[in-house]
């Protein structure tokens, strides 16, 4: 538990440095501390830490540390911190993410940005979200592959409940970084077209891409939202 806030150093000492390379400044990249399996107290550790951004892949999990933690923050007088779901979501579960997160980075259906708009027009709020892109090919990965996503953006326009606000993708599970180098490259080119194209209400504000295995390369490669978890938790990174 102990090892956690220099990890957390560590992991900011990295992006920066990334950065750096990249020609961005450091406080241009958004980390998120991805806590999927950790407990409540390795959460307060994190947050005690400095980290004010926290992602979970389910919703269900999220749903027994959301309370307790914004409880802890507000005891202990700290920064409440924004909570990020970066797993796949379930239509069924829409309702209860929208009380929890404030940026979905996982759409990747017509029918699940329909849904989310549908519960955050009853809730009188407009939900950001991020479109997911397979830009690996694997079959085993969610996402809207490449060519298909202007006509997805242009049917999106019709649901006033969600803003888009970027995009997000996976890269391959490698022990080579520049194995994924290519599909960042390739995210990066993507939101670029997007943006030229200038869709009423939709910006590239936030490219999520890049974990443990290979966030530095994501960073090269224009992200400026990564998602770590274990660099973070775990000591033998």
């Amino acid at each position: 538990m102990n090892q956690i806030p220099d990890n957390f150093i560590s992991v900011k000492e990295r992006i920066a440095a990334a950065a750096g390379r990249s020609g961005r400044a450091p406080d241009s990249i958004k980390l998120v501390t991805v806590t999927k399996g950790r407990s409540i107290t390795e959460i307060q550790t994190v947050l005690a830490a400095g980290v004010t951004d926290i992602g979970e892949n389910r919703v269900q999990e999220a749903q027994q540390k959301y309370e307790p933690i914004h409880s802890s923050l507000a005891a202990s007088g700290l920064q409440m911190c924004e909570w990020h779901l970066v797993g796949h979501l379930q239509r069924n579960k829409v309702k209860s993410a929208l009380e929890m997160f404030s940026l979905i980075h996982s759409v990747d259906s017509l029918r699940l940005l329909a849904e989310i708009a549908r519960r955050a027009e009853g809730r009188e709020q407009q939900a950001e979200i991020l479109i997911q892109i397979n830009t690996t090919g694997e079959a085993s990965k969610f996402g809207l592959d490449s060519e298909d996503v202007f006509g997805f953006l242009e049917k999106s326009q019709m649901y006033s409940g969600v803003r888009i606000v970027g995009l997000m993708t996976m890269g391959m599970l490698s022990s080579s970084p520049e194995v994924n180098r290519p599909a960042f490259a390739s995210l990066r080119t993507l939101s670029e077209k997007i943006t030229a194209e200038k869709f009423p209400s939709i910006t590239m504000q936030y490219l999520s891409m890049g974990m443990t295995n290979d966030f530095e390369v994501a960073i090269e490669e224009g992200a400026n939202l990564v998602r770590i978890g274990r660099a973070i938790f775990e000591t033998t990174i």
